[in-house]
């Protein structure tokens, strides 16, 4: 028989330094993109591939992200901040109703994807010189752990948490700390640990597939089952999180999350199909084209 377990998650806000409060979602990010360089520099050491070309990835990867997951929260979730406070939108601070220094806040996944997508692309074209496909295959994987340790940082936060658990679950925690707009404090899924788990093996599965075989050769593969897996893990954990802000595009019972997570899936299905035309040999691989 399964005993139904009630963990309460009550951390502190941060790690104090004097004045400063450097709180643990925005640690989460740093080591999210600390992991992402050093793992994308062995990427690019295995490919024999100048590793000089790393930190421009790096440096245009940190500005998709944080300006595209802004964008897209804003956007998708909560676009009454463009009348209500519009320089929030774009900035880490909030005016209303009295002046704050938020740090990253209010980020979309979404968002973050479809702007990486362009500075990708500018990235291959125009610094490394190579198949924009060459070099998505690649930060799929970065991407999919760096993930997780944004998930986890959304779990310090008592954000993004799941609905009220059934009686009877096997496993519950309350979030004494979470936002007045879900309501009572009563036992709800960890939702964001299911995702970050998720987004681990996902990871691990992309970086077997990326060493053990030839997937990385067929240009695109390990990018379009990187977007099928990562969607659908994304997809099916939103039918146990709570709604997320002014959720204003539904369909059929699918929340925001679901269905723009949808055409994301049918994207990396059409990628793998012309991926097979698009094979290269570990010659081409190690070298500008």
């Amino acid at each position: 028989m399964i005993k139904f377990l009630v963990f309460t998650w009550d951390p502190s806000t941060g790690i104090h330094l004097g004045p400063v409060t450097l709180h643990f979602y925005s640690l989460m990010f740093i080591i999210a993109f600390g992991l992402g360089y050093i793992l994308m520099t062995k990427i690019y050491k295995i490919d024999n591939v100048n590793e000089k070309y790393v930190e421009p990835l790096f440096t245009w990867t940190l500005i998709g992200t944080i300006f595209g997951a802004r964008m897209g929260h804003v956007i998708f979730y909560q676009p009454e901040l463009f009348k209500q406070d519009f320089w929030s939108v774009f900035l880490p601070i909030r005016t209303k109703p009295t002046f704050e220094f938020t740090g990253f806040s209010g980020l979309a996944s979404h968002g973050a994807t479809i702007a990486l997508i362009f500075t990708t692309l500018w990235y291959s074209y125009k610094i490394i010189k190579k198949n924009p496909f060459w070099v998505y295959d690649r930060i799929g994987i970065v991407v999919a752990l760096g993930g997780a340790f944004v998930r986890i940082g959304n779990f310090f936060n008592s954000e993004i948490i799941g609905k009220p658990t059934p009686a009877g679950s096997a496993f519950a925690v309350l979030f004494p700390q979470q936002s007045s707009e879900y309501g009572p404090v009563v036992p709800r899924y960890p939702t964001q640990l299911f995702e970050a788990a998720g987004y681990l093996l996902l990871a691990l599965l992309l970086w077997i597939l990326y060493r053990k075989t030839d997937k990385k050769y067929q240009q695109g593969w390990l990018f379009g089952l990187f977007f099928i897996l990562l969607w659908a893990i994304r997809f099916f954990v939103e039918f146990l999180k709570e709604p997320q802000g002014n959720e204003f595009i539904h369909f059929d019972g699918l929340n925001t999350g679901q269905v723009l997570s949808i055409p994301f899936m049918i994207a990396g299905f059409v990628i793998m199909y012309y991926s097979k035309f698009n094979k290269i040999t570990p010659e081409e691989s190690a070298k500008p084209e």
